[in-house]
Parts: structure tokens; C-alpha cells; sequence
């Protein structure tokens, strides 16, 4: 079994405390209790987030040429990317 630590908020681990007491049990039990039944995300297709919220829009910009991932090195280059200004 691998170690992890972590920072909690004093009412939980205050709460933590109190139920291994009167369980008799190890803070670790009762930690790996309370994430092994803690509710789990039914799909990663429909997980919400940052991401999900604009997943619609990402590759929709007007005026751009499609597949702009694409030559991305010749495309800096051309533009002068990375290159000494004159002074």
C-alpha cells in the first residue's frame, strides 16, 4: 500500500477523529472508508468542467484557415516567431 498526504480542513479531520474513536478504528480506515464509497463520476465523456463548457466552440474561429495545428513550425518561421528583432 502507497502513503499520500494530504491537507484537510480542521471540522474534518475533526470529524475524522471522532469516528475512529468511537469505531475503533485507524484514521486511515476510516479515510479509505469514506473515498472507497464516495460517489464516482458515471462517465469522463460527460464530466463537466472548464473544458466541457466551451467544447462546442473549440476549433470554431472566423477568418482563420482550417488546420492551423498543422505546419505549425513553417508557420512561425514565416512569421518571424522566435527570431532576433533589429535594435
Amino acid at each position: 500500500m502507497k502513503t499520500l498526504t494530504v491537507r484537510l480542513p480542521e471540522p474534518l479531520v475533526t470529524e475524522i477523529e471522532a469516528e475512529s474513536r468511537a469505531r475503533r478504528i485507524s484514521k486511515s480506515d476510516v479515510v479509505r472508508e469514506r473515498l472507497r464509497h464516495a460517489p464516482q463520476p458515471a462517465d469522463h465523456a460527460t464530466a463537466t468542467g472548464p473544458l466541457a463548457a466551451i467544447a462546442d466552440l473549440i476549433g470554431v474561429v472566423d477568418g482563420l484557415p482550417p488546420g492551423l495545428s498543422a505546419n505549425t513550425k513553417r508557420r512561425l518561421r514565416v512569421s518571424g516567431y522566435g527570431q532576433k528583432r533589429p535594435r
